[in-house]
């Protein structure tokens, strides 16, 4: 056990060699997510489905390459917090390849539990809702990662006080996001059950971003959907959902828009709030709960 556990502390002079073990599996995979994705535009457009909208879709790319750039400009100073952690507990595991396996399903539970908070919680939802507030379900949306979503990752701090090499971890993160790419699409039917019942499938991911009410919060999983069957939060796909968001966008195409509104939002219910009560209720408070305590006022 001592072998395993008694990994030796990592130097902050290999800072630039861990960024480079780390990988930037994301990057190389861009050329591949633009075949695909423009590969669907075609067909969307050859059959006649028409599930894009030109300035959604390039509202959708101004997010994720905004996205990558911060990613991008923060990822030396994540891999310091993860070292700093890593050397501060005393259970360090060695950098063996096979530990991304309970990397990942661990990874996975605190992405579920992540994106379940997203939710519930408007503090947290104003982080996520980019991700919902697109009409049409297509690949782009997959693209649709808010610029301030790593306030989440308090979420994944388990991982690192296990012990887990901080190689290991930003790989199982990079893994966790490019899974995430193939779910955003109508053109992949129901898979066979074994595979519906395991994994986030598109079917079982479309539930996720409907705005219908049977499919509201609902199938958080990011990799695994056991995950929504052991907590009660999952629902098959039965009719097609509405996609979106309940209260429809003003914007389509402004990154910056799609990225803060909901702040700015948060901030004016804050200031017509008359106690601290109030306020923090419309900071913290589940968005739907909100909503319907906005809709009362106005009747």
């Amino acid at each position: 056990m001592n072998d395993f556990f008694g990994a030796p502390p990592i130097s902050y002079n290999s800072i630039k060699d861990l960024e480079q073990q780390s990988g930037d599996l994301i990057i190389y995979a861009i050329p591949l997510m633009a075949f695909f994705t423009v590969l669907e535009i075609w067909y969307s457009w050859y059959s006649n489905k028409r599930n894009y909208d030109t300035k959604e879709s390039l509202g959708s790319l101004f997010v994720g390459l905004g996205n990558v750039a911060i990613n991008l400009l923060f990822k030396l100073g994540f891999i310091y917090g993860a070292v700093y952690i890593y050397n501060m507990v005393p259970w360090r595991m060695e950098l063996n390849w096979w530990t991304l396996f309970p990397c990942l399903i661990i990874y996975d539970f605190c992405s579920y539990w992540a994106h379940y908070v997203s939710h519930f919680n408007r503090f947290f939802w104003a982080t996520h809702v980019v991700h919902h507030s697109a009409d049409n379900y297509n690949l782009t949306v997959s693209f649709r990662l808010s610029w301030v979503q790593h306030f989440k990752l308090l979420f994944f701090l388990p991982l690192a006080f296990l012990g887990f090499h901080p190689v290991i971890f930003f790989i199982t993160n990079q893994i966790s996001v490019l899974f995430q790419f193939w779910q955003h699409t109508e053109y992949i039917g129901k898979l066979p059950k074994i595979v519906e019942n395991i994994f986030v499938t598109p079917s079982n991911h479309r539930v996720h971003h409907g705005s219908d009410e049977k499919y509201i919060d609902k199938n958080f999983g990011a990799i695994f959907i056991f995950w929504d069957k052991l907590m009660k939060t999952y629902h098959p796909e039965e009719e097609t959902p509405t996609y979106g968001i309940t209260t429809k966008m003003n914007q389509k195409l402004n990154p910056l828009y799609l990225n803060f509104h909901e702040y700015e939002t948060m901030i004016n219910d804050i200031k017509k709030a008359k106690t601290i009560k109030q306020k923090w209720f419309f900071v913290f408070g589940s968005p739907g709960a909100i909503d319907r305590l906005k809709k009362s006022v106005k009747k």
